[in-house]
């Protein structure tokens, strides 16, 4: 693969990032914003008529004993993990498409740091979604890595 097109990989996987980043702190945001009454009532709203067709409804039964066990602090622990990871990702994603130096090592480790807590928390989930994140995120690191070589190359020297 020529240089241009994993230079283009490289930027369409930072604004997928930053895309993803903007995501996060707009639920961080909208959910520090609901009280936890509003998402039982809401959760009771979406599996109301399921539940009366089949009272045994698997994702039905599971999302409205979610909603139930949601409490106040985890709401809150949330809220505040959305609107940080994203606010992070979002100055990151800010610098590498800057190309500022210092957003380089930067991403590398917030990703490092992210991968590990997702692989922490896939032992305890077995979310499939953490592990195709993982792996959005090791090919992200990759890109970040060449780049992070490239610009550094073309860096004058003193």
């Amino acid at each position: 693969m020529n240089e241009r097109r994993i230079h283009q990989l490289f930027e369409i996987s930072v604004l997928l990032k930053g895309a993803h980043a903007l995501i996060e702190c707009i639920g961080g945001i909208a959910l520090a914003l609901v009280s936890t009454a509003s998402i039982v009532r809401l959760v009771n709203a979406l599996t109301q008529e399921e539940l009366i067709g089949d009272p045994k409804d698997f994702i039905a039964t599971h999302l409205l004993a979610w909603s139930h066990d949601f409490s106040l602090a985890t709401k809150n622990f949330y809220a505040y993990y959305l609107l940080s990871h994203g606010l992070v990702k979002v100055l990151l994603v800010i610098g590498l498409l800057r190309g500022k130096l210092w957003a380089y090592p930067a991403s590398l480790a917030a990703l490092g740091l992210f991968i590990v807590y997702q692989l922490y928390r896939f032992t305890d989930t077995h979310g499939i979604g953490l592990l195709v994140l993982t792996a959005f995120d090791v090919v992200v690191m990759g890109l970040i890595w060449h780049e992070y070589r490239l610009v550094r190359q073309h860096l004058p020297t003193r």
